[in-house]
């Protein structure tokens, strides 16, 4: 069970340019003013939207890939942010484009954009070595856990990301 005023949420955050308005396997603007007719379980149809992501591309340039070696380092800083805030989490996963975290964040949307702004530009730092310049892109998504077996299916999920660097509260060293 959550602390009060807190609940667990399924974080996912997309480095920068990795999934932008029109990307054919599906999208939402801000708003949902344009949305694409499928998603990434059921992506829309080839084309659908192709423009605009061409137009999206070429303004905003080449999606960041966090290379395989950095994805422990980006872990492991975001992990770090999250304990030095006093925040629980049980798994936590960093791939090529996105994260995943099963976090226990305050039940308040600002308080959870500044939280996860702080592992953002943690972890940014940490890699900027050799990742100069912007790793993550605007805000994410961080839909709320409400049952156990809903959960434990989001840790199992997280656990079998594949080409990611996978941690979890049941590994011994942090």
């Amino acid at each position: 069970m959550p602390q009060p005023g807190m609940c667990w949420r399924h974080a996912v955050i997309s480095t920068h340019n990795s999934w932008l308005p029109g990307d054919p396997r599906g999208f939402r603007s801000k708003e949902h003013q344009i949305h694409s007719s499928g998603d990434y379980k059921n992506p829309p149809p080839p084309g659908e939207h192709a423009r605009l992501h061409q137009w999206n591309q070429d303004r905003g340039g080449v999606a960041v890939v966090i290379p395989e070696d950095l994805r422990e380092v980006a872990g492991r800083a975001i992990l770090a942010q999250l304990k030095s805030l006093e925040y629980q989490i049980l798994a936590l996963a960093v791939a090529g484009t996105h994260a995943h975290g099963l976090i226990e964040l305050p039940d308040d949307v600002p308080q959870i954009k500044r939280v996860l702004g702080k592992c953002k530009r943690k972890s940014s730092h940490a890699i900027r070595e050799r990742l100069p310049g912007r790793v993550w892109g605007f805000g994410g998504s961080w839909k709320r856990v409400e049952t156990p077996n809903y959960q434990r299916a989001v840790f199992e999920y997280i656990l079998r990301q594949e080409n990611a660097w996978v941690w979890s509260f049941r590994d011994k060293a942090s």
